[in-house]
């Protein structure tokens, strides 16, 4: 009989149908989902025919653990215990996205974990490592987060076993697995058309196991945080805020002011109306250091729209540099956010020495907050 194919993002009742689709995974029945890079078959862990027909699917390497794909990033928590603060940021920044992970897990977590799934450790570990997958493609996403909560969760091959090429669209699929598979949801061509980047993850570093959809490049302008605080003539306000953003995060990550880089995260500031290469106002070089930040090598630099791509994070000091920054790039109003969420902050520019001091005070005060908001501290 041959394998259906349904247009999911055709049909009359969506939900219902990633109901029906989560109820065939509770069968035992394997599914072939789209994802932003390539189709893979899909299946639920706990289940041993499952788990039998999606080696078969892939018999050149029918030993190795399958691959947990997740619906959530938080749910990579519940395979490793103990993550380190690389593994945290890569998982932070890179998912959901092209990017499997591969990561140590101790002894005793492996054994928790495969104990309280009623599977061996080697369905889904790889000796100390386990690797997971945290799709960018909203019907994957939905599907798996449905059929996940049966308890199980969903383990993935690539849908491809006629030759060594990926699978990017619905009807490759069809063509392959005809009749070796229950159903096959077709979401589209994939995204990118990659296979997805694999990513070794250590204490401190990564190493790309393969190449897929990101480069080096690009893992490392992706996994970089950059901030950027906006004002008007970038010598007061946000120069002051970005001394004070880098001296409390350096502080958070136990290391000096200038090593925040190191960190992956860089901090700066710009002005809409700014002359490049001022220096900041005396009072505003005296007022953070008093906070223990430093000032005084900083230069003006005017907003861009270079720097808008590059930030995160945006803070304005205004409603107007909110307005500002979106005139240039319109899609950062994503981005770009108050950083007092009560009341601009004013320009102190010809205020005295305490008019300063108080404006420090108080942005270290809310600076703490909006970092944590996004959980940068």
């Amino acid at each position: 009989m041959a394998t259906p194919v349904l247009s999911i993002l055709e049909v009359g009742d969506y939900d219902k149908e990633i109901r029906g689709v989560a109820e065939l995974l509770g069968q035992g029945k394997i599914v072939v989902l789209p994802t932003e890079t390539v189709y893979g078959a899909a299946g639920l862990l706990k289940l041993p025919e499952a788990r039998r027909r999606l080696r078969a699917l892939r018999a050149e390497a029918a030993a190795k653990p399958l691959t947990v794909h997740l619906a959530d990033k938080g749910g990579a928590m519940r395979f490793l215990g103990e993550v380190s603060e690389m593994g945290r940021r890569m998982m932070r920044k890179l998912w959901p996205g092209p990017v499997a992970m591969v990561f140590d897990v101790a002894k005793d977590r492996r054994q928790e974990v495969a104990a309280g799934l009623g599977v061996e450790e080697s369905e889904i570990y790889d000796g100390s490592q386990i690797t997971l997958r945290c799709p960018d493609n909203a019907v994957a996403e939905d599907v798996i987060a449905a059929a996940e909560a049966s308890g199980s969760p969903v383990v993935v091959v690539r849908a491809s076993i006629a030759s060594s090429q990926a699978t990017f669209r619905a009807e490759q699929a069809a063509g392959e697995l005809d009749g070796k598979v229950d159903l096959i949801l077709d979401g589209g061509p994939s995204r990118y058309s990659k296979p997805s980047t694999i990513v070794k993850v250590a204490a401190a570093r990564y190493e790309i196991v393969r190449a897929g959809v990101y480069d080096q490049r690009m893992l490392e302008r992706l996994l970089r945080t950059t901030i950027l605080f906006v004002c008007s003539g970038n010598t007061c306000r946000s120069p002051m805020a970005e001394a004070i953003a880098r001296h409390i995060l350096a502080q958070a990550m136990n290391v000096a002011d200038g090593e925040l880089e190191r960190k992956w995260i860089t901090v700066i500031s710009a002005g809409t109306a700014a002359m490049p290469g001022c220096r900041a106002t005396p009072q505003a070089v005296e007022a953070v250091a008093a906070l223990g930040a430093d000032l005084s090598r900083h230069r003006s630099q005017p907003l861009s729209v270079e720097l808008i791509h590059q930030a995160d994070v945006i803070w304005a000091m205004s409603r107007n540099h909110v307005r500002s920054v979106m005139a240039m790039v319109p899609s950062a109003a994503q981005k770009v956010e108050l950083l007092n969420v009560d009341k601009d902050v004013d320009d102190p520019i010809g205020g005295d020495n305490a008019l300063y001091q108080e404006l420090a005070g108080e942005m270290c005060r809310f600076m703490e907050k909006r970092l944590k908001e996004k959980g940068l501290l």
